[in-house]
């Protein structure tokens, strides 16, 4: 069995324990954030191999993402330190009780100066799939670089492509985001987004018309992620609808990387369409029941376990 790879960057957390404005918080917790990160820890908690390629500073923010990823089984000699530039920082607020606000400080920072030349090539043409986002392109002209060398040589090697859109309005805008999501998504074979992600490249009135519109782009397998209403996804040209699961949500941020790790990893395994949609659903509800980015991602015995069990 082949594992993922995927690039990108990775970030220190910090989080305000109280619900309300960050500037009345006592203290703040510090954590590792990070999609192509989260993914790929989950995808490992779930029994595949995966590898993640990025930089880091060489600073105790750095040290920790180190720290971290190597406690989750993530492969070292990929995580590159930047002796140049610091790691970059995201801080975490709930606003109100149901809504949480990020800050990011991630200008020119180490992740942002990834580079073509840090993927391994190897890795990437061993692979069982590689996983890209629209965050890393987003960081600088280099990363962006680095992203499309990566799916470059997946093509030539006749690895899967996966490409979750991950709009970051703070990093660029709408047309600079079409511009560069429009070729990675041709080149994909698995696309995920939300409805509003997926409304940067086609036009579409519904879920389905909007996966069958990017689907004419190139993808065989496009899910269509909406949050607390579940999914469907347009596979080999078959309509494919998935009910949420019941939670009690208490950090949103992270439930979709924690739906396409768990989607990813029953690829890898070969399971059946509806197995991997249904891992990813009870993977989602299960992440946001935790606070943190991927502390709540599950292994496979909790996703065997009734995810009513989340909400009790």
């Amino acid at each position: 069995m082949s594992g993922l790879v995927t690039l990108g960057e990775a970030m220190a957390m910090l989080t305000s324990p109280i619900v309300g404005p960050l500037r009345h918080a006592p203290n703040l917790t510090l954590g590792v954030a990070g999609a192509e990160a989260t993914v790929a820890i989950g995808v490992t908690r779930l029994g595949s191999r995966a590898t993640w390629i990025g930089r880091v500073g060489d600073d105790e923010f750095g040290r920790l993402i180190r720290m971290t990823l190597a406690g989750q089984q993530l492969p070292a000699e990929h995580v590159l330190t930047d002796d140049h530039a610091p790691t970059a920082l995201m801080v975490k607020e709930r606003r109100t009780g149901t809504r949480t606000r990020v800050s990011y400080y991630r200008t020119s920072s180490a992740g942002s100066r990834l580079r073509p030349a840090d993927v391994d090539e190897t890795a990437v043409r061993r692979a069982g799939a590689l996983h890209l986002t629209g965050i890393t392109p987003a960081l600088s002209e280099s990363a962006r670089d680095a992203a499309f060398a990566a799916a470059e040589t997946a093509r030539d090697a006749d690895v899967p492509i996966s490409l979750d859109l991950n709009y970051r309005r703070a990093l660029w805008t709408p047309d600079e985001a079409t511009a560069t999501l429009r070729p990675l998504t041709s080149a994909a074979t698995v696309v995920f987004a939300t409805e509003d992600e997926a409304r940067l490249l086609v036009d579409g009135s519904d879920p389905a018309q909007l996966a069958g519109a990017l689907a004419e782009l190139g993808p065989r397998e496009v899910v269509i992620k909406r949050g607390g209403d579940g999914a469907v996804a347009l596979i080999d040209g078959e309509i494919v609808t998935v009910a949420p699961r019941p939670t009690t949500v208490v950090d949103p941020v992270g439930a979709g990387d924690s739906f396409a790790a768990a989607y990813l990893a029953a690829r890898l395994r070969g399971d059946r369409i509806r197995q991997r949609l249904d891992d990813a659903a009870a993977a989602g509800a299960l992440t946001v029941a935790v606070a943190g980015d991927w502390e709540g991602l599950p292994d496979r015995g909790e996703l065997a376990a009734d995810t009513s069990d989340v909400t009790r």
